[in-house]
């Protein structure tokens, strides 16, 4: 039986800029989880509380996990004006993490989306995987996430997964 009176927690952070292929105006909107159903293949979400039905401060909401526990997010920070969006992502008995997403305008109708995920591995299996995978798993997901937006700015259609 594993002794959590002496657990450490890792925590790692990594940060990907991506280049989206419009202004932050048309961007920022679909940093929601409604509006992301329209472009990233495979999510899906339950509203738990949102004023508007989308993405806004105090916005809560939940996503299945390949274990039995759901991931409940929580939206820290929805700044429309500075293009800046906060989520807090809980997993029970696994994980938090923090996401930050800044879009600069670089004037030629791109935007710079950074985006930074901070982990904070709960058990010694998650600080196993911050170890090892973390990186490799973000670098793969960032690039799927700016394939897949950068299509749906393009197409207006879903790029599907293979």
């Amino acid at each position: 039986m594993e002794d959590k009176t002496n657990f450490k927690g890792l925590q790692a952070s990594r940060t990907y800029k991506q280049i989206n292929n419009a202004s932050p105006e048309k961007v920022f909107p679909l940093l929601c989880p409604e509006r992301e159903k329209e472009w990233l293949d495979g999510w899906d979400y339950t509203m738990i509380h949102s004023e508007s039905g989308y993405a806004e401060k105090g916005c809560v909401f939940s996503t299945s996990h390949h274990t039995d526990a759901k991931t409940i997010w929580y939206i820290n920070e929805h700044d429309r004006e500075n293009n800046r969006i906060e989520f807090i992502r809980f997993t029970p008995y696994e994980e938090i993490v923090k996401m930050n997403i800044k879009l600069t305008d670089n004037g030629n109708n791109t935007t710079t989306a950074e985006i930074t995920y901070q982990y904070s591995g709960l058990t010694e299996s998650k600080n196993e995987w911050i170890k090892n995978e973390f990186e490799k798993s973000f670098t793969n997901l960032m690039v799927w996430w700016e394939k897949s937006i950068n299509h749906y700015l393009e197409t207006g259609k879903m790029l599907k997964k293979n």
